[in-house]
């Protein structure tokens, strides 16, 4: 079972759902042609997609093209349902940085068919999860800058400002479809500048001055 530890809560979370948001920056929609979404996009992957600091991102056999996208991670601490906006931060109890590795051709080919694309999105190691900053520590997450580095050259650069649905509008968004629970993780969407990996590359994704979520790539 995978845990995330928050700072300041004795006993770790235990992981539930992985909810992504697709498309939450204008101009990561445009470099994908794709319309600005009018309400959160909403997608899932499996607690089994978490790889932490130091691990390894695998290169499923079936594609052969696996692009990283670096976010900011809500983990949620209060279990809530139908959240209002102006109570979406005391659900909150920490953030940190991950990426949502993605199968951009398996996703490419299910769009073409109209399929559902979450074999795309879930394989294991697909959501590196960096270690949590309390809540606390984090008084604006709509300003923060975003980062991801592959073998020290910058490949990812945004701020949080640009989010076309901000964090308490994603937690309520989401409250109103899901019941959130603690454990459970937001992924909310990345910045322009995706692109693939190759096996051997080293990924480092930051936000600000927190610690640094580093893994590697390696074939299947």
């Amino acid at each position: 079972m995978q845990t995330v530890l928050v700072p300041g809560i004795e006993t770790p979370l235990p992981v539930g759902k992985l909810l992504c948001i697709g498309r939450n920056y204008e101009k990561h929609a445009a470099e994908m042609r794709s319309a600005v979404p009018e309400e959160p996009m909403i997608f899932l992957k499996p607690s089994t997609a978490i790889v932490r600091s130091g691990g390894s991102v695998v290169l499923p056999t079936v594609s052969r093209d696996v692009h990283h996208e670096v976010e900011l991670v809500v983990v949620i601490g209060r279990t809530g349902r139908n959240i209002p906006e102006r109570e979406a931060a005391s659900h909150v109890a920490g953030y940190t940085v991950g990426l949502d590795m993605t199968a951009r051709d398996l996703q490419a080919r299910a769009k073409e068919k109209g399929h559902p694309w979450s074999v795309a999105k879930g394989f294991d190691t697909f959501a590196p999860l960096g270690d949590v900053v309390p809540a606390a520590q984090v008084p604006d997450p709509s300003a923060l800058t975003v980062r991801l580095r592959i073998n020290g050259v910058p490949r990812q650069e945004g701020h949080t400002s640009d989010m076309i649905f901000p964090v308490a509008r994603l937690v309520a968004y989401c409250s109103t479809i899901f019941t959130l629970e603690p454990g459970d993780l937001l992924y909310t969407g990345t910045p322009e500048g995706v692109g693939p990996v190759r096996e051997g590359d080293v990924l480092e994704a930051s936000i600000e001055d927190w610690p640094v979520l580093r893994v590697d790539v390696r074939a299947a």
